[in-house]
């Protein structure tokens, strides 16, 4: 059934598949799971996107693709044909970013506010996310951030207007109303955007305060050592979760680096299973090595038609990417394992058990950062000098 329903979704309307596309039909009909790919084709919006790339109404880029609505089944058609060696590989978020700016600028009312924006927007932050995925995947977070960028900028502005100044004629007093009633988010939101307005002499050189970030609300460690005894029990938990949440729990890893491991990550010494976060290679004790083994034996999502021989150790639902953060952070949550007050227990409690230079090394930290954590810990390794430290008995005084 599959075979019958793609290919008359896939005609070019003569009575065959299109030949660009014959890549796309062998990878879907190969799926492990026919099913599936049924009922993928049985939403209502995939055979019309399929019909319109196969007769041509699009171009066959990602341009072309990303044209389609909805945006989401489009998106994992374009993954499909990334996957089938049909489309060339690109930048997801980057792509997504680049398509989504010309909408939202359109929808900006105001003319000079429209063209500065576009101007930081092209020549700050875009050429910024562009020099990062020279070197790697911006990811889904970076992307986010972009925008909402653009978005306080755009209401700085707006409170601007609505003061009956202008970008050039701010001064202090006005930046530090709008500091002042601002959440601290929105503060560090803002800051890239007026660095660019003084830099490029858009608004005077104002004085930009150091937004401080307000410390992280911490599990106790009572509540971290029954976090970890829930995921060894695994009750209401499926594989997947429990291995996150030891990452989390036990690493202090962050979801967004999580998701990014792959199978070469996991080290097998004979009996002995490590986890590679940095260098060596941390242990997985028993038992939860047992944990991860079992989810290694039966990953998620494997049976998808862009997923058969994926390596990620989290393969999602599209084709060659990992599962989605948020996804995880949602998942987790309804499980009441908070992510980052977690984490960042986890984190200080390792820095109490070892010096910061071979906890950071281990687990993939800078060490500058893990000192500064260690000192907020109130650990005193530095305080220590090099050697044997073992007690040892002096001479006994002369009777």
């Amino acid at each position: 059934m599959l075979t019958e329903r793609l290919t008359d979704a896939l005609d070019d309307g003569t009575g065959r598949i299109r030949p660009e596309l014959v890549a796309l039909f062998d990878l879907v009909v190969a799926m492990r799971r026919p099913r599936s790919g049924i009922l993928w084709l049985s939403k209502p919006h995939v055979v019309p996107i399929l019909r319109a790339v196969a007769h041509g109404e699009v171009d066959l880029t990602h341009e072309g693709i990303s044209s389609l609505t909805p945006w989401r089944s489009a998106s994992h058609l374009r993954d499909l044909l990334v996957a089938a060696g049909i489309l060339p590989p690109v930048d997801r978020f980057l792509f997504r970013f680049e398509q989504w700016l010309p909408g939202w600028l359109e929808k900006i009312p105001d003319d000079e506010h429209r063209k500065q924006l576009k101007h930081y927007a092209t020549w700050r932050v875009l050429r910024r996310l562009r020099q990062s995925a020279a070197t790697k995947p911006i990811g889904h977070y970076r992307n986010q951030n972009a925008r909402q960028q653009l978005r306080i900028g755009a209401e700085f502005l707006e409170y601007l207007a609505a003061s009956n100044t202008t970008l050039a004629d701010c001064d202090q007093a006005v930046l530090d109303r709008w500091l002042a009633h601002a959440i601290p988010t929105h503060r560090a939101l803002l800051k890239p955007f007026l660095r660019w307005a003084i830099d490029t002499r858009r608004m005077p050189r104002l004085t930009v305060p150091p937004t401080c970030q307000a410390p992280t609300a911490l599990i106790s460690q009572r509540q971290r050592i029954e976090l970890i005894r829930r995921v060894h029990h695994g009750e209401g938990m499926d594989l997947l979760e429990r291995v996150v949440a030891l990452l989390i729990l036990l690493y202090a890893q962050d979801l967004t680096r999580i998701v990014k491991l792959t199978l070469d990550d996991i080290v097998v010494d004979g009996e002995q299973l490590f986890i590679r976060l940095g260098d060596p290679p941390a242990p997985v004790p028993a038992p939860f090595d047992a944990i991860v083994r079992a989810h290694l034996a039966d990953r998620p999502n494997m049976h998808t038609a862009g997923n058969p021989g994926s390596t990620l150790l989290f393969p999602g639902r599209s084709p060659s990417q990992p599962l989605h953060p948020t996804s995880i952070r949602r998942r987790l949550h309804l499980l009441g394992i908070p992510n980052l007050n977690s984490r960042s227990r986890a984190l200080r409690e390792l820095l109490l058990q070892a010096p910061p230079a071979v906890v950071a090394g281990m687990i993939g930290y800078g060490t500058n950062r893990a000192e500064a954590i260690a000192r907020e810990a109130g650990t005193t390794w530095k305080h220590y000098a090099a050697g044997d430290h073992s007690p040892t008995r002096g001479p006994r005084s002369p009777p």
